[in-house]
């Protein structure tokens, strides 16, 4: 793993260079074009919230990707050949059987992960994700190949967050990895 995380890096590391040097100057230009006016400052590190809507897109004529991911488009993308898509026995055992217990989604199908249009960037992985009851629905960790140029303008037709469904994190967690009292010490409505 460490040696294709080496191979990987070596192989972004002049779109990184780039990119670095394109973003100093967009930030020059900016301070040049407003003047003496405030400006933000880096937020990384800071407390940042963002709203949005669970929603697809489409990113070019006739492509369309919807809002929700499930167990099925996990095991339709294994790949034994390639570590992120290899899917684990114990896995396979719990989709073969259909055991989700009781975090399913209406219909019996196992949601995965969703898309919002909620603008995010680098840092904001691991947020929560909040309906509009303040309810937990899921935690922010990517998003979407169409949207990276989000860091600079918001893309509000193409860029989405992906957030993993709250219920495939308890799944994982109780019928998965066998920490269900883990999950006894939360107050988890249903």
């Amino acid at each position: 793993v460490r040696a294709e995380e080496a191979n990987l890096k070596n192989a972004l590391k002049e779109f990184e260079d780039g990119y670095a040097m394109a973003h100093r100057s967009y930030v020059k230009g900016l301070l040049a074009m407003y003047g003496d006016r405030a400006n933000f400052p880096d937020a990384n590190f800071t407390l940042r919230l963002t709203y949005g809507q669970v929603k697809g897109y489409s990113p070019r004529d006739c492509d369309y990707y919807g809002h929700q991911t499930t167990l099925d488009g996990v095991m339709e993308k294994e790949d034994s050949t390639n570590w992120e898509f290899v899917v684990p026995a114990r896995l396979k055992e719990l989709y073969a059987a259909k055991d989700f217990g009781r975090y399913k989604a209406p219909g019996g199908k196992m949601p995965v992960a969703f898309s919002t249009t909620t603008h995010s960037t680098g840092g904001n992985s691991g947020s929560p994700v909040m309906n509009a009851n303040g309810e937990l629905i899921g935690i922010n960790f990517d998003r979407n190949w169409e949207g990276v140029g989000g860091d600079i303008q918001y893309l509000p037709d193409y860029q989405r967050s992906i957030i993993v469904d709250i219920r495939y994190v308890l799944f994982i967690m109780d019928k998965y990895a066998g920490a269900g009292y883990l999950l006894d010490e939360m107050e988890i409505e249903e």
